[in-house]
């Protein structure tokens, strides 16, 4: 058994076997069409098969359950406006500089929480995640966490459920899309809440977790390693200062609305791969996955 293990393991470090793994991905789903299609690029699905261990069945489980969800929740057709009530406080933004490796940065501030609305809570977020992904330099497909809890209570806290709902969201609809998440000078009052929560995480996003502090050598080196001081707010140990504009920002968004309308085809244009998604013009008859017979 430890051998065939770790032939196994040895396969899936191959890139060659990596290669056939998509192509068996991709011809296990069989036509797709329009956005389905537009969504499941090579690079797509290999973020699939690393969530599942590069097991081609449960990550083909896997993207069609989020294929579904998109198809109903329709991520890619929210615009800013629909969220922008949830942004006023600046709780989830997108920041103006990028991590050491170029990765779209996410702030979140929970103490500036300024609605109850779970759903309205989670739109939000997934609005900002579909940007954070859109605005990714070409060939980074991941993003970084920065979260302050700065003015964290009881009352802006929010609760378990939304919580594992959004833990779920991330997980199973973005895999591999997280690179880090910094969790800044989190208060007594997080740790009852994250001695739940944490059981909702899987191990893979887990490790990616940093609990960070201020005033403490190791967490300062770490922050030097993940950003440029010089970037970074001084919430969290930098030099620069954050600042969050609600109309300035609601004016990036609104732009970068069009840039997603482009990206994904609403006006008929092509536009070109990037990202891990595709720029193909939207295919109006299912097309194979499957690549033809040599």
């Amino acid at each position: 058994m430890f051998r065939r293990r770790q032939s196994q393991n040895n396969q899936d470090n191959d890139p060659s076997q990596r290669d056939v793994k998509i192509r068996e991905l991709r011809a296990a789903f069989g036509p797709l069409s329009g956005r389905s299609l537009q969504f499941c690029t090579d690079a797509c699905l290999r973020r699939y098969l690393v969530a599942r261990n590069w097991n081609v069945d449960k990550s083909k489980k896997m993207l069609e359950e989020t294929l579904k969800w998109r198809s109903i929740y329709k991520p890619e057709e929210i615009r800013w406006h629909e969220v922008a009530h949830e942004g006023e406080t600046g709780k989830v933004s997108r920041a103006n500089f990028h991590d050491r490796l170029g990765r779209t940065v996410l702030i979140m501030r929970p103490g500036m929480q300024n609605s109850t609305s779970a759903e309205d809570n989670i739109r939000h977020l997934v609005y900002l995640i579909e940007n954070a992904i859109l605005n990714l330099p070409e060939g980074q497909e991941q993003m970084s966490w920065l979260i302050d809890f700065t003015g964290l209570s009881l009352k802006t806290n929010i609760s378990i459920k939304t919580s594992r709902d959004i833990i779920y969201i991330l997980q199973n609809h973005y895999p591999e899309r997280l690179a880090i998440v910094v969790l800044y000078n989190p208060p007594k009052i997080f740790e009852a809440f994250w001695k739940v929560v944490k059981y909702f995480v899987d191990p893979k996003t887990f490790q990616k977790i940093n609990f960070v502090y201020p005033n403490n050598k190791d967490s300062e080196e770490l922050m030097k390693s993940f950003f440029d001081v010089e970037n970074l707010p001084s919430e969290f140990g930098g030099k620069a200062s954050l600042k969050y504009d609600h109309e300035e920002f609601s004016r990036l968004m609104t732009q970068d609305d069009e840039k997603t309308a482009n990206f994904w085809g609403f006006n008929s244009k092509p536009y070109h791969v990037t990202n891990g998604y595709s720029g193909a013009e939207m295919a109006p008859e299912p097309v194979s996955l499957a690549p033809p017979a040599s």
